[in-house]
């Protein structure tokens, strides 16, 4: 699966909002790390399949910058729970020859989760068979000041087209359609510029209830969607 195919049919890019964990659990009797762990295996599967059905990037909002709000414990078991989820899909995604790309900020975050994903983007830089982007410590409203700021320093005028070129890993391309689980309605902030003319998607089911099957639907529903970016 080379990232220079295209099927017009399928998404290049899809977005994943994976919202509903800790209702997940808690619908569930259980308590809400159990939710986030099983969100995170999820999050294997769903990327793992939108790749071998031949979406060349997947982007998944894993963390938000207004994520900082929650209890400290949970922020705390989510950042290890991150780490194990970079450690443990690394080999995998270099046997795959899958691309792995940061979509957020440093600020805040543990150093060790840092070391751990710079690590797996240098080693699977050169991968051709697809992009798996993990959107961590991100914020879309974040993301546009960012990039004003770089194109201020640098004396650029900004065009929609400057901006864009500033963004987070500007090698990623617009998002064609973004799914969200959970039944919620919103975007939340998830890349703001990006998803500026994406298709929605909005899944009742928890994210830790989403299927392989879910996302197919998706798939097939996007297929027969007419996109006409404001014409």
């Amino acid at each position: 699966m080379s990232q220079e195919s295209n099927n017009p049919t399928l998404p290049t890019h899809l977005g994943i909002i994976p919202d509903g964990n800790r209702r997940w659990a808690k619908a569930n009797g259980k308590p809400s790390l159990v939710g986030h762990q099983r969100g995170a295996d999820i999050i294997e599967e769903i990327c793992q399949h939108a790749l071998d059905r031949g979406v060349q990037y997947v982007s998944m909002y894993a963390f938000s910058t207004e994520n900082w709000n929650r209890p400290k414990d949970e922020i705390a078991y989510l950042m290890k729970l991150f780490e194990r989820l970079v450690d443990k899909g690394l080999k995998r995604l270099e046997k795959q020859g899958v691309r792995l790309r940061w979509v957020g900020q440093s600020d805040n975050l543990p150093a060790s989760l840092i070391k751990a994903i710079e690590a797996a983007e240098a080693r699977t830089a050169s991968n051709t068979a697809g992009t798996f982007a993990i959107c961590l410590n991100y914020g879309g409203l974040q993301e546009l000041a960012d990039a004003s700021a770089e194109l201020a320093k640098k004396d650029e005028t900004a065009t929609p087209e400057s901006l864009m070129q500033h963004l987070y890993a500007p090698d990623i391309p617009p998002v064609d359609l973004v799914i969200r689980a959970s039944g919620e309605q919103r975007t939340s902030g998830f890349m703001l510029a990006r998803a500026a003319y994406a298709e929605m998607r909005f899944v009742d089911k928890h994210w830790p209830d989403f299927t392989p099957t879910d996302l197919d639907d998706a798939l097939a529903d996007y297929a027969h969607r007419q996109r006409r970016f404001g014409s």
